[in-house]
């Protein structure tokens, strides 16, 4: 892991997080803009706001065309991860700093796919592209250029440790164990099968996972997009959803973008021990034929 060269205030106001080194401030970013052990990586839902401008060096991986196979609903193999890695100048030290829209859901499910294959070395910028830009920091459409770096193909990926299937969302529900739904109250009521403003995307029917919890993913997060703190965290998912840090835990949503950043903070600014995403998550549930759902306020 690197040692971090600056350390600023706000860096300093997120010490009390389980793995502070792992969310960073913009300032941080800023003054490691040139590091070459460093490689900044733009992942948003608008696939297209990367060409409109970004960070300086920062490289773009579109989480879909890059990180999923074009065929299978899955993620891409072993090999083809590495190739990825190897063509944005990302070697197996390089660290990695994700940022993006959304307050971060992408940033988020680019780090977690890159967990999945093992990459250790991971950061998130606090407050994503938003904040950076309403700070009035360098935004450029100039792409760069970077020479291929030999990444060996990963042995597994991290199926078992940090992702979830339907069988295991199954057997959390049955067994009553802790399953976090963090979409929006009105999808996890059945009222809806989408977020508001976005289109239906072809779920059949709407609700929950019978025994979930509605905990939605921006409760962890401030207006301008950057995390709450510890305490408040704490207040959110241990005291209020009776999470336990030793517990095994199950998040979901629509499609794992908004879980995946639900499981940054269990992760890694909570320090849980074992926290799962399932990423087949609402739009595989609600088309399963014979799975249970419920609707209305659940728990």
């Amino acid at each position: 892991m690197l040692l971090d060269r600056s350390v600023t205030f706000s860096d300093m106001s997120q010490k009390d997080y389980a793995h502070p080194e792992t969310l960073v401030s913009t300032e941080w970013v800023a003054a490691h803009l040139d590091d070459p052990g460093v490689r900044i990586v733009e992942s948003n839902e608008d696939v297209l706001l990367y060409d409109t401008g970004h960070l300086p060096g920062a490289v773009h991986i579109d989480w879909r065309a890059d990180l999923q196979d074009q065929t299978v609903r899955d993620y891409i193999a072993p090999a083809e991860f590495a190739a990825v890695c190897s063509k944005n100048g990302i070697g197996p030290d390089t660290t990695c700093l994700f940022y993006g829209d959304k307050s971060n859901w992408w940033a988020c499910y680019a780090l977690w796919v890159f967990r999945l294959f093992g990459h250790q070395n991971v950061k998130i910028m606090n407050g994503g592209r938003d904040k950076w830009a309403a700070e009035g920091r360098p935004l450029t459409r100039e792409k760069p250029h970077y020479a291929p770096v030999d990444y060996p193909v990963p042995a597994v990926r991290r199926d078992l440790e940090i992702r979830a299937f339907y069988e295991d969302a199954k057997k959390h529900s049955e067994q009553g164990l802790p399953l976090i739904d963090v979409r929006s109250p009105g999808e996890f009521r059945g009222e809806v099968t989408h977020m508001p403003e976005y289109p239906q995307e072809g779920v059949l029917r709407g609700g929950h996972v019978p025994g979930a919890r509605s905990v939605p993913w921006k409760t962890a997060v401030n207006d301008d997009g950057t995390f709450k703190s510890r305490e408040e965290l704490d207040k959110i998912y241990t005291a209020g959803c009776g999470l336990a840090p030793e517990q095994d835990i199950v998040a979901y949503c629509r499609i794992g973008e908004r879980s995946s950043h639900t499981w940054f903070v269990l992760t890694y600014l909570l320090g849980y021990d074992k926290v799962r995403n399932y990423d087949g998550s609402w739009t595989e549930w609600g088309n399963r034929v014979r799975a249970p759902i419920e609707t209305g306020e659940g728990k």
